[in-house]
């Protein structure tokens, strides 16, 4: 009893062999034949030797039984047996409907998914709980241990790697929210960095897939094929390459975020990845565009670039790139297309050229810094990439005042996907 903490975590976490080993203190680790390991209190009171579990070391660190060893043994200093004194602790409390794994889950989610972006990933959401984690529902919530946590990434953990990482966050998530509301204490079982990751298999590294991309010495060609098609679709895609951005956003864009006067496009965060507002200045190529594409009299919230029933799909502009015969580059590839000749050809900055990518720059300081100074830069960076678009020095544009309204050329009419629209509105 007088020497302890003979262990480390390193050891705690590695012994193989069966039987006790000895923290001191009366602290034990016990290995069982089938692999198992369980914390383990030895002491003695009245003259008698007794044993007292502390719980299993996948749900229990090494300090945390050593706390419990102490609560313990202070306990039998005092002449009290720990063992019956947990007991009697348990038999006395009033007893209480334990709130379940998947009520907890189901409930939580109700309350939360407001905040998600869209109803996809709400529904993404509850789907990995209720399919993946199914096992969980049924136990309370403060029983949900590691091993029950294992239970259900194991079988997809290599299988599919990226739903079981969800799924795991996923689960951590609710457990957090559970402590929180008091309904669990101690580690969360879920907890990947440290904890899961130290007893699942690590999973072979994969390549990186990147969006294809075009070449952006072939962009000049691409685009004078690009302006010789008719029709909304054909000019959203030339207007998201001309600004850099991400199809929903072109898809999104409605006439209140533009001020032509200043020659920028102001995307609100709630329509951005970071969640933050984004500004694009418009350079000479992409003004003309909307110049040409402007109603006479357009309401605030119309869309700039409309689909046939309203929103475009986010398949429309793909279909532009399939109707071009063009299915070995995307549609986000061109964001790439266009970083790669800023970094490549260019002598701006990498801040001013991930700003304009709408990137978030890791540095808080540096994004305080740059807010103040980018915009004048990056309107040169933008002028720049519309005239190297256009293969000119001179930017010219040949689009005409009823190209996006004209469009009646009956191949850009049409949605790829089955049941699509058949028609854009003039």
């Amino acid at each position: 009893m007088r020497v302890r903490n003979r262990l480390n975590v390193k050891q705690a976490a590695t012994l193989t062999g069966v039987g006790v080993h000895s923290d001191g203190g009366g602290l034990y680790l016990r290995v069982r034949p089938s692999g198992s390991r369980s914390w383990l209190f030895v002491y003695s009171i009245n003259g008698r030797r007794r044993e007292m579990g502390l719980g299993s070391d996948l749900d229990v660190t090494l300090a945390q039984a050593r706390e419990k060893a102490a609560a313990a043994r202070e306990a039998v200093l005092g002449g009290v047996d720990p063992q019956r004194a947990r007991l009697a602790a348990k038999s006395a409390a009033p007893e209480q409907p334990n709130m379940t794994f998947g009520k907890f889950a189901l409930d939580l989610l109700d309350s939360i998914e407001e905040g998600f972006k869209n109803a996809k990933h709400r529904q993404q959401w509850r789907n990995t709980l209720v399919t993946y984690a199914q096992p969980l529902f049924q136990l309370p919530i403060d029983a949900v241990s590691t091993s029950d946590v294992l239970s259900v990434l194991q079988p997809i953990w290599l299988t599919k790697p990226e739903t079981a990482s969800r799924v795991r966050g996923r689960i951590e998530r609710v457990l957090d929210a559970a402590k929180v509301k008091g309904l669990r204490s101690g580690e969360n079982p879920a907890r990947g960095r440290g904890h899961l990751d130290l007893l699942l298999p690590k999973r072979p590294k994969e390549d990186v897939k990147h969006h294809a991309a075009l070449p952006f010495r072939e962009i000049a060609s691409f685009f004078r094929q690009l302006r010789l098609r008719e029709g909304v679709a054909a000019r959203a895609l030339e207007f998201a390459i001309l600004t850099a951005a991400r199809s929903g956003e072109i898809r999104g864009m409605t006439w209140n975020e533009v001020n032509l006067e200043e020659r920028l496009w102001k995307v609100p965060g709630n329509r951005m990845k970071a969640g933050v507002t984004h500004e694009v200045p418009l350079s000479d190529a992409a003004v003309a565009i909307l110049t040409a594409a402007r109603p006479t009299k357009a309401k605030p919230e119309t869309l700039v670039f409309p689909g046939g029933r309203g929103k475009m799909s986010d398949m429309t502009l793909t279909a532009v790139l399939r109707r071009m015969k063009r299915d070995d580059i995307t549609v986000h590839g061109f964001r790439s297309t266009f970083r790669d000749w800023a970094g490549e050809v260019t002598q701006f900055a990498r801040e001013e050229i991930e700003m304009a990518l709408a990137h978030t720059i890791e540095s808080a300081t540096e994004r305080a810094y740059r807010r103040g100074r980018a915009l004048p830069k990056r309107r040169e960076l933008m002028k720049a990439w519309g005239e190297y678009c256009s293969g000119t020095s001179g930017v010219s544009v040949s689009v005409g005042a009823n190209d996006l309204e004209a469009d009646t050329s009956r191949d850009e009419q049409r949605d790829p996907r089955p049941g699509g629209p058949t028609t854009v509105p003039n």
